[in-house]
């Protein structure tokens, strides 16, 4: 057992650790600086430096692993301050398990450099305090263990592995980062009904609006605020001085038609428009004071809030009630922004960061807009945003003006949300509306970047809380709900006619999730997004909305907050990857029916076999492959699962729930023959469904290595994460006989279930990265590969890595394991025999002398 843990605890340090190292000086043989490791961590198992220096070649050196690079990274900051070419930059990463520093092994960098320079000293990485830090974390694993002791019992009784995942994440073991909660309240709108009427009957508003060029946008928001007002409205143009000729006589004329027509276009009726013409260029925030100062000119009790738009802003149809909602029903509420495209904090799909829409795209994310609660998911932010922001009228009476200190504009109007609040004005972000915002028309790219470094250095000295509220904002994120409901809008919305992909998926890691990264980077270099539904979380359901700049992600016990985000793509790619690990599996396939619509396509992958059994490797109750789990299967507990309630789900009833779900789909797709023959035993009538479509993989000896040596005794590596069903109980067999025979030497090249632990003698090395395979495998002197995996696997990525090495591979002759080493030069076919001697069996096929004579063509 405290084997078990400890194997346990060397796997959560490697994940956990967190050192920096510190900077150090690169010096040459005569104590002259000429370069400098700046950046020294130890993060999830890996060490990594950047840094800087005119050597042509710099290696990162820890024990016998090694790792080279030419600095060529852009550095300019180093040529400004050293007055050096700027191509001085290196990065370099090695694998660091804790037990590496444990064994006092120091990384250091060495420095190879011209014939005619002077050389540079080996550089020595330091970590200081890593005792202390190795202490906390022992003392941290511990108190984790304790934690997950419940669980643990639970595993240990009914092998759910949805015990499992939660070991996995009170452990830290989960590389899964962490989503916030999502809610259902903003889905508690009937569509039928309109709004509750305000109190005190329908608000005038007063539109202010600054104009400076963007001609050919100015048309299209004028247009809209005249078609969509739905509100008694009256509006106030500023025209600063536009440099396009065009701008001010076209303006005149609109206003005089306005004047003429006042009803003119659809929306509610405007009392007044206003034209102020600015002789000279006096800036936006100048061009606001003007406006708001005649705003609150005309005052009087009729008159509602002020509504700050910007020219660029492209108000949709019913905008100003919704609005001006919050501060209707609330006086403590001195501004309201709406959600837009282009709104820092407020914006879809992904919070700060700016996405340009096509035609048509802004009103189709406000149709799911409407579609909200309309007093529902409002949120409390540090400060609102002026593209188009309502304020009410007795905060405008105390605070006025914006700063004119903020030039031509950016930040005055997080300055003057800031002095509100200081006064118990609160800010807040609707949901129910969506503006587009086409920001940077008025001001150039450069331009802006220019006044925002400036400006943002001002709002830090006023308010140095400022910047730290918003951080919480962004981490915490009130909006996330409808910000991802949005933002799932805007999905349906880039090509109405094209179906957007919805993986299911699980959270457990492995081939399934390189598989399905590869896929969404298809789906990604299309121009497309995807949408994955996570099972195995802390909540049920985890929705991901995966784009080129980045996820948004929530998770939620509620079906219906599913239900109701999938109803925002207009149609689907249903795609059935993983379900290992949810809490009641045997519903997820009528889950995935009850949101797929008609003319939505819907496919099955089978990474393993968990459609056919809660047994998702076909392992029985004593570890054994036994065949297709069919009807005359003798009944056994690995075959039957049980519902969160205590109902008992028969192997008969289960594989009845996934055939409905099969007999749905478009495509059931298998990565091996051996999987799809599998698979028409079960389901015999599925046979004209099956697609076989392989892997594309490196070919065997791809990767160049050496045949192994004649002479000395083999040794066997094995490559991959080993659990159960990978085979530990074979490794752990064949490392005893092993140890008593000296037949082979066996090491792990990656991790092994705490509950088969290794004898002192056996290295694991521990995780790994693909490319990383050969320099290991010349570093422990593998001869050999063995892929211990005692069920049928539908694909195996570490047999394939094993092949490309070019050295011969040892693997059962069943699943997709066996049916690739009997395909390729290097592949050895083992026997297997269910409840066999499997470790008898690998040391037979290794001392027949096929193993050797299988070497790479």
């Amino acid at each position: 057992m405290i084997r078990r843990i400890a194997s346990l605890y060397h796997r959560f340090a490697a994940l956990n650790l967190s050192l920096r190292g510190r900077n150090a000086r690169i010096l040459d043989a005569h104590g002259r600086i000429r370069g400098y490791a700046d950046h020294v961590r130890i993060d999830g198992g890996r060490l990594t430096v950047e840094g800087w220096t005119r050597a042509l070649q710099v290696r990162l050196v820890l024990g016998e692993a090694e790792a080279i690079c030419v600095p060529t990274l852009l550095r300019q900051d180093v040529a400004v301050a050293h007055n050096i070419p700027p191509h001085v930059g290196f990065q370099l990463s090695l694998p660091c398990p804790p037990a590496a520093l444990r064994r006092g092994q120091r990384p250091a960098l060495y420095f190879d450099t011209a014939s005619d320079q002077t050389p540079l000293q080996p550089l020595v990485l330091r970590f200081p305090m890593r005792h202390l830090a190795g202490l906390r974390l022992r003392l941290l694993f511990l108190r984790l263990l304790v934690q997950a002791l419940p669980a643990i019992f639970a595993w240990r009784r009914d092998r759910n592995l949805a015990d499992r995942s939660r070991i996995k994440r009170i452990l830290r073991l989960d590389t899964l980062p962490a989503a916030q909660p999502l809610t259902a309240e903003i889905f508690d709108a009937d569509a039928e009904d309109p709004p509750p009427p305000l109190p005190g009957g329908p608000v005038r508003i007063t539109v202010v609006l600054p104009v400076y060029n963007a001609f050919e946008l100015l048309q299209e928001a004028l247009d809209r605020v005249m078609r969509h007002t739905d509100l008694p409205w009256r509006l106030i143009l500023i025209e600063d001085c536009s440099t396009d000729p065009r701008v001010r006589p076209w303006l005149r004329d609109w206003v005089a038609a306005r004047r003429d027509r006042p009803q003119a276009g659809g929306g509610a009726p405007c009392r007044d428009v206003r034209l102020i013409e600015h002789e000279e260029n006096l800036g936006f925030i100048r061009a606001v004071n003007t406006g708001l100062a005649l705003a609150m000119a005309e005052d009087g009790p009729d008159e509602g809030p002020v509504v700050l738009l910007n020219s660029d802003a492209l108000v949709p149809e019913g905008w100003a009630s919704r609005l001006i909602r919050p501060l209707a029903l609330d006086p403590t509420v001195a501004s309201v922004t709406p959600m837009s495209n282009d709104a820092e904090i407020f914006s879809v799909p992904l919070i700060c960061q700016r996405r340009v829409l096509r035609p048509g795209q802004g009103d189709a994310i406000d149709a799911a807009a409407r579609r909200f609660a309309p007093d529902q998911g409002l949120a409390e932010a540090p400060t609102g945003v002026g593209f188009c922001m309502a304020i009410g009228r007795p905060w405008l009476e105390r605070e006025p003006a914006l700063d004119t200190i903020f030039g031509r504009g950016y930040g005055e109007e997080v300055d003057w949300c800031q002095r509100v609040r200081l006064i118990g004005g609160r800010h807040l972000g609707l949901p129910g509306l969506f503006v587009e915002h086409r920001g940077g028309e008025s001001f150039g790219s450069e331009e802006k970047q220019a006044l925002v470094i400036a400006n943002n250095e001002i709002v830090a000295k006023r308010y140095p809380a400022y910047d730290q509220e918003v951080q919480n904002f962004i981490l915490g994120d009130p909006l996330l709900t409808p910000r991802l409901a949005l933002a799932f809008a805007w999905a349906g919305s880039l090509d109405p006619d094209a179906a957007v992909p919805v993986y299911m998926a699980h959270s457990l890691g492995g081939g399934a999730e390189v598989y399905l990264q590869e896929r969404i980077a298809a789906d990604l270099d299309r121009g497309g997004v995807a949408v994955i539904l996570r099972v195995g979380r802390p909540r049920r359901w985890r929705l991901e909305l995966v784009t080129a700049e980045g996820i948004l992600s929530g998770e939620t016990d509620d079906t219906t907050v599913l239900r109701e985000m999938m109803d925002l793509l207009p149609c689907r790619h249903l795609v059935y990857s993983e379900g290992v690990g949810d809490s009641d599996p045997v519903t997820l396939p009528d889950v995935l029916l009850s949101i797929a619509r008609p003319q939505d396509r819907v496919e099955m992958l089978f990474h393993d076999f968990f459609p056919l059994s809660p047994s998702y490797t076909l392992l029985d109750a004593e570890g054994v492959y036994r065949g297709p789990p069919g009807p005359e299967l003798v009944p056994d507990k690995a075959h039957e699962a049980h519902r969160p309630n205590g109902e008992r789900v028969s192997l008969r009833a289960w594989q009845a729930a996934w055939r409905r779900l099969a007999g749905a789909a478009d495509e059931l797709r298998v990565f091996s023959h051996d999987s799809a023959a599998l698979i028409r035993e079960v389901w015999p009538d599925m046979g004209d469904r099956i697609r076989i479509v392989p892997h594309v993989l490196p070919e065997p000896g791809a990767l160049g290595m050496s045949p192994p040596a004649a002479a000395g005794a083999p040794v066997i590596g094995v490559l991959g994460n080993i659990g159960q069903p990978k085979g530990a109980g074979v490794v752990a067999e064949l490392a005893g006989v092993l140890r008593r025979s000296r037949a082979a030497r066996l090491v792990v090249i990656g991790n092994i279930d705490p509950a088969f632990p290794m004898p002192a003698g056996v290295p694991v090395h521990g995780s790994y990265l693909p490319g990383e395979i050969p320099a290991l495998a010349r570093k422990y002197g593998v001869t050999h590969w063995l892929i211990p995996s005692v069920w049928p696997e539908t694909f195996s990525y570490t047999t394939h890595e094993a092949v490309a090495t070019g050295l011969p591979v040892l693997a059962f002759d069943i699943g997709a394991q066996g049916e690739t080493v009997a395909r390729v030069p290097n592949g050895v076919p083992v026997p297997f025999e269910a409840g066999g001697d499997h470790a008898a069996a690998v040391l037979s096929a290794l001392a027949s002398g096929a193993a050797a004579r299988k070497v790479a063509v």
